[in-house]
């Protein structure tokens, strides 16, 4: 049983060594521990320091392609290095690796797929007021929109079986985390939490500018998420609300002209089939976009056939060198 810990990085030169030594090397039910960095494009010596440090695997992109790229590559590279469990942290030694072995127990045991730390961040002393209230409303949307009852949705600590790892596919350049929770309840994975410790950050994130910037692009990432796998339904709700919009001011004229001055207030009548004519047009469009989706899942079948012949097909060249 392998565990390969990925932990991407940017720019992490000086917090890379205090990151790897709280890594345990032995975990009881793991006979292999290794450690892959991802270096995204980092204009420090994040890499060579990795090298010097001795961590066993290192991928590299020329430019900086942000963080759910970052993961996506070292899910890649962690499957080909032979992963059965995966473990992603941060570099900034925000998570405890004396944790890991409480992160991956489920999955050892045969109880979930995927695990997620919970922060607890009601508890975090360092969090303000704000970002806890947004992290507690941010984890009741994405409960809603996957179906799965997490806590601390866009906690970075998580573990992957490998079996989930083959069948996630993130498309995102923002963040994973609430992309990977969602296609996870759409591909009825099964999905638990366990607390974790989380030490204060030791300089502002590097994955957004400001709190609202992280919200546009959450949003953006539940909203485009969702879509991708129930598009009917997110179509039919905004062409709903257009047509109920449209409503009003037809209602209005057709009182107007009951009452025998329906001639100058022909503008309502226009304003209200204008809307009501969007909201036909959305529902088309969302059906298109459903029938779509039932593409995307062929899609992504083969996907997922081709990933795990090519794993297999790298697997068996290392048995045989």
């Amino acid at each position: 049983m392998k565990l390969i810990v990925q932990i991407p990085c940017f720019n992490e030169e000086e917090s890379l060594a205090r990151t790897l030594a709280d890594i345990p090397r032995e975990i009881p039910g793991i006979d292999c521990v290794e450690i892959l960095i991802i270096d995204d494009g980092s204009s420090d010596h994040t890499a060579r320091q990795a090298a010097l440090l001795g961590v066993d695997h290192i991928v590299a992109h020329k430019q900086n392609q942000g963080l759910a790229r970052a993961f996506r590559t070292g899910l890649e590279a962690s499957l080909q290095a032979g992963a059965d469990v995966i473990v992603n942290t941060d570099a900034d030694n925000q998570y405890a690796g004396s944790d890991i072995p409480r992160l991956i127990a489920p999955i050892l045991q045969g109880q979930a797929d995927m695990v997620v730390g919970d922060r607890q961040t009601r508890q975090l002393a360092h969090f303000s007021g704000l970002k806890k209230h947004l992290q507690r409303i941010g984890s009741a949307m994405v409960r809603q929109l996957s179906g799965i009852d997490m806590p601390d949705a866009v906690s970075g600590f998580r573990a992957f079986s490998r079996e989930a790892a083959i069948q996630l596919n993130i498309l995102s350049s923002f963040s994973y985390t609430i992309e990977t929770l969602i296609q996870a309840g759409k591909r009825n994975l099964t999905v638990a939490s366990v607390p974790v410790t989380t030490r204060p950050t030791e300089r502002p994130s590097r994955l957004f500018r400001s709190i609202p910037q992280f919200i546009q692009n959450s949003a953006i990432t539940m909203v485009r998420t969702y879509a991708m796998y129930k598009p009917l339904r997110v179509f039919f709700y905004i062409g709903l609300v257009l047509i109920l919009l449209g409503a009003v001011p037809i209602l209005r004229f057709l009182v107007f002209y009951l009452h025998g001055d329906g001639s100058g207030h022909i503008q309502s009548l226009l304003l209200g089939t204008m809307l009501v004519s969007m909201g036909a047009f959305t529902w088309l469009i969302g059906l298109v976009a459903d029938l779509i989706s039932f593409n995307r899942q062929l899609l992504e079948m083969t996907l997922e056939r081709v990933r795990r012949l090519e794993l297999d097909r790298s697997s068996h060249r290392s048995d045989q060198d």
